[in-house]
């Protein structure tokens, strides 16, 4: 028999009663050839082994060459130095809670290579049994999900398990929004505020709670009657900034305190990033806004930090996202509203756009949309929409004109 051609495959019986087998895979990055081993007990057990790795070769799913990553150490590796340089900080700190609290402890242990998706789904119920919210389980699995995406990608795992595994049901919460009488109701109580065409704008033009306080006059054109959603707000994070002399426990309370974060970040997608038209009715409450705030400038005198912000603190700085949140709180208390989130003022514009009748394509410019299906989330039928419908199927069917 001639000799075997470089890179072909072989098997063979060893000293230590084993029978082996080798395959050429591809090349390492030092460019010698990664020959990969098996090993069986029977010679018929070695060829089975030989040929699945021949056919992960021939169809480019062989395993990368190198460490055999935990799942530890790799949600480590890709929170801190894959993740942390591509994603948003919010949402870089849902992963690390993700990761350090519940996956790591869960399933840290395994082999990225041998992890299950049963494994995956116990520890979904275990942290359900343990008081975990389904929202929290299912933030944990669609964290894992992208980690082991990136070591798909990069050749460190032939699939992804957590693609396989079932994700815990969420319970369907059904929104509903505030009707136009509310919504008038609700910017009545407003009007009595401060800063009260912040909430014209969030029930007329539906902006999330961060883009709305990230608005600066520069992205108000009053003449044109046009808003240019460029930025979002971001909640503050603090340090102490006195070496722990102050004796307040949390940062934000030191009297020397010093910024975790910047006041403000980029939209949450490109489609965030948008100009929208203002209602007659909405410029003039601005321009109201606008004087209320030069008079409170004037008052403010040397304490006024001048920020541009659309919004604004009695002094100029910009508005803590819970101050807001307790403000809009407040207002349906004195509206003598139901209670609400704040984000169901955005679902609310949404369905008076579709009150409205405005095309679909028109709708997710002024929302910011990335994609159509956005509006079955945010747009409801309500009361009056199921009206309005059977009052135009029953003068279709029921008219009293014959063809």
């Amino acid at each position: 028999m001639g000799r075997k051609p470089d890179g072909a495959s072989s098997i063979y019986k060893g000293s230590d009663g084993y029978w082996h087998g080798r395959v050429t895979v591809g090349v390492k990055n030092n460019g010698r050839p990664d020959r990969r081993h098996v090993q069986a007990m029977t010679e018929a057990e070695v060829i089975r082994k030989v040929r699945a790795l021949e056919r992960e070769r021939d169809s480019g799913t062989v395993r990368k060459a190198g460490q055999r990553w935990t799942v530890e150490k790799w949600l480590t590796h890709w929170v801190e130095n894959i993740a942390a340089q591509s994603v948003r900080e919010n949402t870089l700190a849902g992963y690390r809670v993700a990761v350090r609290r519940h996956l790591i402890p869960g399933v840290g242990g395994h082999r990225i290579d041998r992890l299950e998706p049963e494994h995956l789904e116990t520890l979904y119920r275990q942290m359900m049994r343990s008081g975990s919210a389904p929202a929290t389980a299912h933030q944990a699995h669609r964290t894992i999900r992208t980690a082991l995406n990136e070591a798909v990608r990069r050749g460190h795992l032939v699939r992804n398990p957590a693609s396989l595994a079932k994700a815990p049901r969420l319970p369907h919460e059904e929104i509903e929004p505030y009707s136009v009488s509310e919504i008038q109701r609700l910017l009545a109580a407003a009007s009595e505020r401060r800063n009260h065409a912040r909430w014209a704008i969030a029930l007329a033009l539906g902006l999330r709670q961060s883009e709305a306080l990230g608005l600066k006059w520069s992205d108000v054109d009053l003449e044109a009657g046009v808003l240019t959603v460029r930025r979002g707000r971001q909640r503050p994070k603090w340090r102490h900034g006195c070496d722990g002399q102050c004796g307040r426990k949390f940062g934000g309370h030191c009297p020397d305190r010093v910024p975790l974060r910047t006041e403000t970040t980029e939209t949450k997608s490109r489609a965030g990033r948008r100009s929208i038209g203002l209602p007659d009715e909405l410029i003039t409450l601005l321009r109201q806004h606008c004087k209320e705030q030069d008079e409170e400038r004037d008052q403010a005198a040397q304490l006024w930090r001048e920020g541009g912000w659309l919004f604004a603190t009695p002094t100029g700085e910009p508005v803590n996202p819970r101050t807001d949140y307790d403000e809009w709180k407040r207002l349906l208390r004195l509206a003598g509203l139901r209670d609400g989130r704040l984000h169901d003022a955005r679902h609310t514009a949404a369905t008076v756009l579709l009150i409205l009748g405005v095309p679909e394509r028109a709708v997710m410019g002024i929302m910011g949309w990335s994609n159509s299906s956005m509006a079955s989330r945010y747009q409801h039928i309500t009361g009056q929409i199921r009206r309005d419908i059977a009052k135009r199927v029953g003068g279709l069917i029921w008219s009293n004109e014959t063809p």
